[in-house]
C-alpha cells in the first residue's frame, strides 16, 4: 500500500479546518491534494482527536501481524497433514 505525505495528524487537522468553515476545494488546493483524497479521509478520521488516529494505526498493525501469523499457523497445518498423509 502506498504510504501517505500526510501524517494521521496533519490530516485531522485538514479536517479541523474543514469543520472550521474553510471551504473544501480552497483546503485541498492549499494541502495538494484531491477532493476524493479529503472525503476518504473525513470518512476514515473524521471525528477523532490525534491520539484516536494514533491507537488506530497501532490497531491496524497489530491486526495486520496477527493476520500473517495466522496465515503461517494455516501453512504449517497443511503441511503437517501432507507430510503425515491425512486426508482434508
Amino acid at each position: 500500500m502506498k504510504k501517505s505525505r500526510f501524517t494521521e495528524e496533519q490530516i485531522i487537522g485538514f479536517l479541523k479546518q474543514a469543520e472550521a468553515g474553510m471551504q473544501i476545494k480552497e483546503l485541498c488546493r492549499q494541502g495538494g491534494f484531491s477532493d476524493a483524497t479529503f472525503y476518504k479521509w473525513r470518512a476514515k478520521y473524521g471525528g477523532m482527536q490525534a491520539s484516536d488516529a494514533k491507537r488506530l494505526r497501532e490497531l491496524e498493525n497489530e491486526n495486520s501481524r496477527l493476520k500473517k501469523m495466522l496465515a503461517e499457523a494455516y501453512l504449517d497445518m497443511h503441511a503437517l497433514k501432507d507430510a503425515f498423509g491425512v486426508k482434508r
